[in-house]
C-alpha cells in the first residue's frame, strides 16, 4: 500500500515508526533510564503550603538547583475569570520561592502562549504579576526573545532545525510547569505538550503554524528531545476535562506530579485521569527513545498513584484512548 509522507506526517509519529521509515533519531543520542521516578505529592487546594511541597519534591528527587539559572515555563494561554486554563500561580510562584531557597542563581519565569500576545494582560490578570514583582524575577516573552537556530535532536516533523529563544537556551534548569488538561488535539496536554509555548510566534506565527502544519505528535516528540527538559511540576490541584485546553470544565485531582523525566511524568498523569499512555501517539513514540511509559519502569514516591485515579470525561473521539479497566497501561 502507497504512503504518501504528508500522510504520515499527519498521522503522526508512531505512523512513521510502524511503516518502516528511517528512524528519525540517532540511538546513541539518547539513553532510556532503567527506571524513572515520579513524585506524587498532596495538595488539596491552591492555599496549601506549596513551597513546602515542591521544596519536598526537589529533595526526593534529588534535584540540585545550586547556583543554576533555572527557568520556569508554566502555561499561560488566556484568561476569563472563574476558569482553570493556566498553571495556577501560586504553584508558579512557590517553585520559584523553592528554587531560591534550595540556592538557584536565578530564577526566570518564562512563556510564549498561541493564543494571547498580551503578555501584561495575562500577567497582570492571573495575579502572576504580582508573584514576580515579590520575588523579584523577571519573565521572558519567549515569543519575542532572542533566537538561535539549533538543530533537532529528532526529525518526526522532517525539519532540521529550529528557532530557540536565547533566554531557554542560556538556563542551566529547564522546569516545564504544565496545568494538568485534556486536549481536543493531542488527547492529553501536560509536561511535554507544554513545550509549544517555547516556540517563538514571532517566528513562526500564532497559533505557531508550523506545528500544526508539520504534525501535533510530531512535535512534541522533537521539542521534547531537542529542549530535554530537566524538571516536570505539574499542577494536578485542580485540572481540566472534557474539551481542553480552554474549554473544559474543572475537575479536582489534589495533586503536583514532579519527576526528571518528562515522559514517565506525563505517562503517569495519562494514568491519573484515566487515560492510557501507550494509545497516546506522541507518549508512545518517545517511549522508543526518551523516556520510560511502561508502569513497570516508572517508580512512584510521596503517595501512591490509586489515591489520585480519576476517569477525566473526554472527546468522544478519544474514548478509545481510555484505560481498560483493570488495565494498569503499560
Amino acid at each position: 500500500m502507497m504512503i504518501s509522507r504528508r500522510a504520515l506526517l499527519l498521522a503522526g509519529p508512531a505512523a512513521l515508526l510502524a511503516s518502516g521509515c528511517r528512524r528519525p533519531y540517532r540511538s546513541a543520542d539518547f539513553v532510556l533510564p532503567e527506571r524513572s521516578v515520579v513524585g506524587l505529592f498532596p495538595a488539596a487546594s491552591y492555599d496549601v503550603d506549596l513551597v513546602d511541597v515542591i521544596s519536598r519534591g526537589l529533595q526526593t528527587l534529588n534535584v540540585k538547583v545550586k547556583g543554576l539559572r533555572v527557568l520556569l515555563k508554566p502555561n499561560l494561554v488566556e484568561y476569563e475569570a472563574g476558569t482553570i486554563i493556566n498553571t495556577h500561580v501560586n504553584v508558579v510562584g512557590a517553585a520559584a520561592h523553592a528554587m531560591l531557597s534550595a540556592g538557584a542563581r536565578e530564577v526566570v519565569v518564562a512563556e510564549g502562549p498561541g493564543h494571547r500576545r498580551d503578555l501584561e494582560y495575562l500577567l497582570v490578570s492571573t495575579g502572576l504579576y504580582d508573584h514576580l514583582k515579590d520575588l523579584k524575577l523577571r519573565f521572558v516573552d519567549l515569543n519575542v526573545d532572542d533566537v538561535r537556530s539549533v538543530r533537532l535532536r529528532s526529525q518526526f516533523t522532517k525539519l532540521e532545525d529550529i528557532q530557540l529563544p536565547a533566554q531557554l537556551l542560556q538556563a542551566d534548569l529547564v522546569v516545564t510547569m504544565p496545568k494538568l488538561k485534556t486536549h481536543h488535539w493531542a488527547v492529553m496536554t501536560a509536561s511535554m505538550k507544554n513545550l509549544f509555548g517555547v516556540v517563538p510566534g514571532a517566528v513562526y506565527g500564532w497559533p505557531k503554524n508550523i506545528l500544526h502544519f508539520h504534525g501535533i505528535d510530531n512535535s512534541i516528540v522533537d521539542l521534547t528531545a531537542t529542549v530535554r527538559p530537566q524538571l516536570s511540576i505539574v499542577d494536578g490541584i485542580v485540572g481540566m476535562e472534557g474539551d481542553g485546553p480552554i474549554m473544559g470544565t474543572p475537575r479536582a485531582v489534589g495533586v503536583i506530579a514532579m519527576g526528571t523525566d518528562p515522559v514517565a511524568v506525563d505517562a503517569t498523569c495519562a494514568r491519573l485521569i484515566g487515560l492510557d499512555p501507550a494509545r497516546i501517539d506522541y507518549l508512545s513514540t518517545a517511549s522508543a527513545f526518551l523516556g520510560n511509559v511502561d508502569a513497570a519502569r516508572i517508580e512512584h514516591r510521596g503517595e501512591r498513584i490509586e489515591r489520585y485515579r480519576s476517569d477525566f470525561a473526554v472527546l468522544d473521539r478519544y474514548k478509545g484512548h481510555k484505560l481498560v479497566s483493570g488495565s494498569s497501561g503499560q
